[in-house]
């Protein structure tokens, strides 16, 4: 929960020579002022801002005397430090502020500014101060000095001859002998005989040891390696009183530091691990509580490798440890062993071209203020050599360096687990994860990290070329909303202790030094305290938590010397008129709100419980605090300090009250207390009688059972005070995050169906489970927890690798937090399962099934199962994948589930996930009966990795003929491919998909390759990006494109052929000529060859009614109407009479197919207007809408131009004056088409049909599209070609099956009949004088002669009209091509509609 940002920074240290190198670093207790050592010289360096105020130089004869210092320890009130040397001396110097009002550094403002002159405690704030150093006393212990620890009032030194010396701060001994560490009893634990058994041998001194105030003793490490605790049994400090206890599994310790909260000692070894070891309460004894060490599989090059542990520090607020080693490295640990960073991998030991950097070696560090700061005295190195010659080389000196952190807000202030949200705290600003509502991020914030650079670089770096970026390309989508801390509060109150955010993650409080400030992320502004000094005398102690509106806090009120619980209403003013004071007994150490109830922990032990009411009297509203019950907990908690946090919640053993007393249900049944790691849970006691008083309405308290402890190693508890029916489980868990054993869930267990419940089944269990990352807010229902994860991002390129100056960015990559989630249901329902609780575990998962990832968490409890048992070594006595598969077929998306996992698991492991959750092939049968295909298609896959070649087709063909009745051209496309892959010889292995894809991605239409087109743009080379293609088609490229090439003539093409074949019979057979379009179009088929084989057969219509009704209900194309207005004609003046020529009718068709493409949707309700016959107009150009559209419109209208009379009316068309009437009647004529598409997909069809010489398709088609310009045509072919004559007597008697149907059915289509009555007769006469014909042959444009005519452009350009020379057929067949070129890519992805640019030559 502690993260590095930024660079570190490096304080500059005036270096004479490298003997003054700093070789060690001490802060004081307050964390203010840093002693730095060098060999012969004490320096004194401030915190904030971090410069050099004093430093103190031996003399050159002295420093001969006394050796070079070596370590040194401050008084509890910083007045003195006492410094251990070489030769056995220790030095106390004495620190004292210079005369008079003087100040070392001093901020200067411009003048007039409003900056806090008459602020009380101003100058000690915001200055460094001038410090004196003076030498007062000297004491020769007579042998080296190994240890010094600051104990209470007095200084306990370790020498290597075996004694303990415990001086006074004023340099006396106090008359108290040394104590020798022989005389001193060790045994394994206190309750064994008194007399343990003494260090028994003669040189045995301690080597590192540290005071545990908690504990009261002092955890050592002795010269050999033995670790040890060392506890005074009574208050008397001599040998007499000593006693020692040591595990005896410990023989390579080098080093020690103690966490007071956690009563833990973390002993450094030999190996490079640390042994982390707590007092057992009862016994006395030391237990190992975890291990901090590296794994060989995370760090496979570093493991063992990095010599021994050389220091371990714990942070101030004891939530983090920090390591280094002897050959370098740092590495951060939470308190139980989560490790969170560590700089052996990655881009901390390697260079952006790969090489390995030398690890950063530490001589010594030290925590900053609220450890925003790690100070470090860096190492030589290797390169000790390079240093002499090389003066400027200031990455390989030794120096200080500043590593900055930010970390959680739970570190300190644990009442914010309550919240979902993540929010971290660094020493001026904020992140969180919660900004996305108000999420309008100024460039400040998003680059915010950017001000981490060190403030002495002076590089074309520094001149703002990272904050350009702003670096969201750095941090990717996963923003923090970063708020900047308002630089008025932290000049006077810095480090920022405390920080909280409410419920809706709208508003932040934080707490520095003295007061507090509150932050709102809508307004965007700070509100401070108005009076200064209010803010001054108020110091928070015990953490902030905010309530609806109001900020609770409990503080110490420096005036009245009064401590108080106080709260703050956020919309009023921030100033104490507007608290509400509650006057407290003794010091609060922690705070948290549940509901409209706040707990209270104190330092006399006490929890007190107080109810919290919005009050509004008069105009400003206040919050009224009340006394509810208090708990003294002092008989269990030995030390205040020990308790981590305190919170209410609903959480109890007992589920059947939510069952008896549903009101009481999320009430404040139990307390939970952190003590010290340790669990523990305090309920309500309700086995004594439950009487309500009936007069008043406050009901009396419960009191609490004697607590119980629920688990160990504790850092985190999250629960939530909401309730939903639905996610019961998840909203009444109680979850714990416990370090390096990843986090455990207390679930509760219901009764199915309110049974009553087992008496022998216990209510809850608790479930361990690890996850990847650490966990710093629970999302219950979402059953997702949140975190946070450190990025680094090198820099290193930027700079030349021989600059004289290895820069910070050289050595170190920029560090960025960035957010991780994951998901844990499927550890849960996993350990559920386990502990064969299938039926709870099926409550929980349903609860949970309409979550976006519940399917991942199936498939993730599966494939974890399986990688673990199938890989196993050993045979697993009671495997689980049988259940886990029993499990998930409970749920719909059970074979998704099972395919999903297949695949992503190595071949060797099917056979045992198959041999759980069934034959492969009933599965793929059981997609094939779902309708689900592509989960089918998965599944086929499989079968031809696990089954013979002849199997896996039977299925392929299943799901091939399937597919294509279901119009899934992307799958059958596949399965082409699948089933020649199959054919082709490499039957036993899985057919490549080909990754680059050739032009002949343009939908589809490779057949056209094969075939001789007169165009002036072939297919080969139409733009893709034409057709706008969704998906690139992965169809078989190179050679195998030729797919219907007669030379490949094997056996699977022709099987593959024989399927398509019968699939277009039936499509024609049933009269789905919009399916039979989409069905060549999309895979390709040959429509043209396949309909002259079947002229006769398949593709002949048998009932031409059925076949024209069916066509308009496919098409969307209304059927014809005679509207009331054709009894009167609109057109008055008579100028044109219904009985004019067919030439009219033409011009008017063409005219209105020319508007017909800005009319796409077919409106009903006007399709009952007149219909096309009744107005005859002449043609009128569109250019502006039509030119770009080459269009199977276009390309019929010229076929109706044939009569010549086209100029004429090109002459007269600006004349033409259109009254109102007969615009409307315009509109109606408009109105009875169908939609454009549909216009284009039935020309496109027309043109195949006419080329196939399916003549009898024709006629209905023109029937629909009703012009009589495709059926004169037809007749055209009929009267000049030997056409069968089973095809006209099929074509005559359809014609008057349909005139029979207009007369009594559709009189609408009686006009149009009527206009065609003509050709009718002429049909009938050659009918009558039929000669038996030969074979039908297909015309062809050489057998034309070619009318001569303008360039199709010019023409174009005038008319707004290809006019196409026009010999019977010949045009037709000449377009058709270019036709089902560009109308086959309309009906290319679900026939959309676009602009296509069609050029005919």
């Amino acid at each position: 929960m502690y993260f590095l940002s930024g660079w570190p920074k490096r304080l500059l240290c005036p270096l004479g020579s490298l003997a003054e190198a700093p070789c060690h670093v001490q802060s004081d207790p307050q964390r203010t002022f840093f002693a730095v050592l060098a060999p012969a010289r004490l320096s004194i360096w401030y915190s904030r801002p971090s410069v050099l105020i004093v430093t103190y130089k031996e003399p050159a004869k002295s420093s001969s005397q006394f050796g070079s210092y070596k370590e040194a320890e401050w008084r509890p009130d910083s007045t003195m430090i006492a410094v251990s040397t070489a030769n056995g001396y220790i030095l106390f110097f004495h620190i004292t502020s210079t005369r008079g009002d003087k100040y070392l550094y001093e901020p200067v403002y411009p003048k007039g500014s409003p900056q806090m002159k008459g602020t009380p405690h101003f100058k000690e704030e915001q200055c460094a101060p001038a410090l004196n150093l003076e030498m007062k006393k000297i004491l020769d212990l007579q042998s080296p000095i190994m240890s010094l620890q600051s104990v209470l009032e007095d200084l306990l030194v370790a020498t290597s001859d075996g004694l303990l010396h415990l001086i006074h701060w004023e340099g006396m001994t106090n008359g108290r002998k040394a104590i020798n560490l022989c005389t001193v009893p060790f045994s394994v634990d206190l309750q064994s005989s008194r007399v343990g058994s003494f260090l028994g041998f003669a040189d045995v001194h301690i080597r590192d040891m540290e005071y545990c105030a908690t504990l009261d003793g002092f955890a050592v490490v002795f010269n050999d390696g033995k670790v040890g605790f060392i506890t005074p049994v009574s208050s008397r400090f001599t040998a007499e009183q000593l006693h020692g206890v040591w595990p005896q599994d410990v023989v390579d310790g080098t080093c020690v530091a103690v966490n007071n909260k956690y009563r833990l000692m973390a002993f450094g070894c030999a190996s490079g691990s640390v042994q982390v070891y707590t007092i057992d309460n009862t016994t006395g004894a030391m237990l190992l509580s975890h291990k901090l060490e590296l794994t060989a599989k995370q760090y496979p090059d570093i493991w063992n490798k990095t010599g021994a542990v050389k220091l371990v520090r714990w942070s101030p607020d004891n939530s983090v440890v920090i390591v280094t080693w002897e050959y370098g490295g740092l590495s951060l640990w939470s308190v139980f062993g989560a490790q969170l960073i560590c700089t052996l991998g990655g881009d901390f030991a390697y260079r952006s071209d790969g090489t390995k950097k030398d690890p950063l070696k530490i001589n010594s560090m030290s925590w900053g203020a609220e450890g925003y700061h790690l100070w470090v005295i860096s190492g030589f190195g290797s390169q000790n050599t390079e240093i002499e010659s090389d003066p400027n080389s200031i990455g390989k000196q030794p120096g200080i360096l500043l590593f900055q952190f930010i970390k959680s807000v739970l570190t300190v202030n644990p009442c914010m687990s309550n919240q979902e949200q993540v929010l971290l705290q660094g020493e001026d600003r904020l992140y969180l994860n919660c900004g996305e509502a108000s999420q309008t991020q100024n460039p400040r914030s998003s680059s915010a990290h950017s001000e981490h650079k060190p403030s002495q670089e002076k590089n074309s770096f520094a001149d703002g070329g990272l904050e350009s970026q702003g670096l969201s390309t750095l941090l990717g989508h996963r923003h923090w909303h970063v708020v900047q801390i308002s630089s008025t509060y932290l000049e006077s109150n810095w480090p920022i202790r405390f920080s909280a955010i409410d419920k809706l993650g709208q508003n932040i409080a934080v707490v520095g030094k003295f007061g507090f400030a509150h932050y709102s992320l809508l307004t965007k502004k700070w509100k401070l305290f108005g009076n200064i000094t209010q803010e001054q005398s108020m110091i928070v102690t015990g953490g902030l938590a905010w309530w609806k509106d109001f900020i609770v806090l409990a503080c110490y009120n420096i005036n009245d010397r009064q401590e108080e619980l106080r709260v703050y209403l956020r919309t009023s003013n921030l100033d104490n008129a507007f608290a509400h004071v509650t006057k407290a007994q003794a010091e609060t150490l922690l705070l948290s709100v549940f509901r409209d109830m706040v707990i209270v922990f104190r330092a006399d032990c006490s929890i007190c419980l107080y109810s919290i009411e919005r009050k509004s009297d008069g105009p400003n509203t206040t919050a009224g605090i009340q006394v509810l019950q208090e708990v003294s907990m002092s008989r269990y908690i030995p030390h205040p300090f020990l308790v981590v946090s305190v919170t209410l919640t609903s959480v109890s053993t007992e589920n059947g009250i939510t069952l008896k007393m549903p009101q009481q249900a999320r009430d404040a049944e139990s307390i939970m207390l952190n003590l010290a790691g340790q669990l523990i849970m305090m309920q309500r006691d309700r086995s004594g009688p439950q009487i309500r008083e009936k007069d008043s309405n406050q009901r009396k308290l419960l009191p609490f059972c004697p607590p119980v402890v629920l688990a160990q190693s504790v850092e985190n508890v999250w629960t939530t005070c909401r309730a939903n029916k639905q996610k019961r489980h998840l909203l009444e868990a109680l979850w714990l995050s416990c370090g390096g054993a990843g986090m455990k869930v207390w679930l509760p267990l219901f009764p199915r169906d309110h049974r009553k419940p087992h008496s022998f089944l216990s209510q809850r269990i608790m479930l361990p489970f690890h996850i990847n990352i650490y966990p710093l807010a629970v999302l219950f229902e979402d059953a997702l927890v949140l975190g946070a994860v450190n990025d680094t991002l090198l820099y290193d390129s930027l700079y030349t690798r021989n600059s004289a100056r290895e820069q910070l960015e050289m050595l170190f990559p920029f560090c960025v937090v960035e957010r991780t989630s994951q998901i844990y249901l499927h550890h849960i329902l996993r350990q559920l399962l386990v502990r064969n609780l299938g039926e709870q575990a099926l409550l929980l998962a349903q609860s949970c099934s309409t979550l976006p990832y519940f399917p991942h968490v199936l498939e993730l409890m599966l494939h974890e199962v399986l990688e673990e048992e199938a890989t196993s070594r050993e045979p697993i006595p009671d495997p689980l994948l049988p259940t886990v598969a029993k499990f998930i077929t409970e749920f719909p998306l059970f074979l998704q589930t099972v395919v999903h996992c297949a695949r992503k698991t190595e071949y060797a492991l099917w056979n045992y996930l198959f041999a759980a959750v069934g034959n492969p092939k009933d599965l793929f049968e059981e997609c094939l009966m779902a309708q689900d295909l592509d989960t089918a298609a998965s599944y086929l896959i499989i079968l031809q990795n696990m089954e013979v070649p002849a199997v896996s087709r039977q299925h392929a063909t299943l799901l091939f003929n399937t597919a294509l009745e279901q119009g899934k051209w992307d799958l059958c496309r596949h399965m082409i491919r699948f089933l020649k892959a199959i054919g082709s010889g490499e039957s036993e292995t899985p057919p490549s998909t080909p990754t680059a894809q050739e032009p002949s991605s343009s939908g589809g239409f490779e057949f056209f390759r094969n075939r001789s087109i007169s165009l002036s743009q072939s297919a080969e080379n139409v733009p893709a990006s034409k057709f706008s293609l969704q998906k690139t088609l992965s169809m078989p490229s190179g050679p195998s494109g030729k797919r219907w090439s007669k030379d490949s003539d094997c056996a699977e093409n022709m099987y593959i052929d024989m399927m398509l074949w019968r699939h277009a019979r039936r499509l024609l057979e049933e009269v789905r000529l919009k399916d039979l379009g989409c069905f060549a179009a999309q895979l390709g088929f040959e429509l043209i060859s396949w309909l002259c084989k079947e002229r006769t057969r398949a593709a002949r219509v048998d009932n031409f009614v059925i076949a024209l009704k069916r066509l308009h209900r496919d098409f969307l194309w209304p059927l014809p109407i005679i509207p009331a207005s054709s009894i009167s004609s609109p057109f008055k003046n008579g100028k044109f009479r219904t009985d004019a020529g067919i030439s009219n009718v033409q011009r008017s068709r063409s005219w209105l197919n020319n508007i017909g493409p800005a009319h796409h949707e077919i409106d009903t309700a006007s399709s009952h207007g007149p219909q096309m016959q009744d107005a005859f107009l002449s043609p009128l150009s569109n250019k502006g809408d039509e030119c770009s559209i080459g269009s199977a419109t276009d390309l019929t209208e010229s076929s109706s131009m044939v009569d010549g009379d086209w100029t004429v009316v090109d002459e007269n068309f600006s004349t033409l004056s259109l009254t109102q009437s007969e615009l409307e009647h315009i509109s109606m004529e408009l109105a009875s088409k169908g939609p454009h598409k549909s216009q284009v997909q039935l020309r496109y069809l027309l043109h195949i049909f006419l080329e196939a010489g399916c003549l009898d398709w024709c006629i209905v088609i023109g029937l629909i599209l009703r012009e009589s310009s495709v059926i004169n045509q037809i007749l055209v072919i009929i009267q000049s070609s030997e056409v069968n004559g089973e095809m006209l007597q099929n074509i005559k008697t359809g014609l008057h099956a349909v005139d029979r149907w207009a007369s009594t059915d559709c009189p609408g289509y009686k006009p149009f009949l009527n206009i065609i009555k003509p050709q009718l007769q002429k049909l009938n006469e050659i009918t009558e004088e039929q000669v038996q014909p030969e074979a039908f042959q297909p015309i062809t444009v050489g057998k034309t002669p070619e009318q001569s005519s303008p360039r199709v452009e010019e023409s174009r350009g005038s008319s707004g009209h290809g006019s196409i020379p026009q010999s019977e057929v010949g045009g037709s067949s000449m377009v058709s091509r270019k036709e089902e070129d560009t109308a086959g890519a309309e009906e290319e992805e679900s026939f959309q509609d676009g602009t296509y640019d069609c050029s005919v030559s």
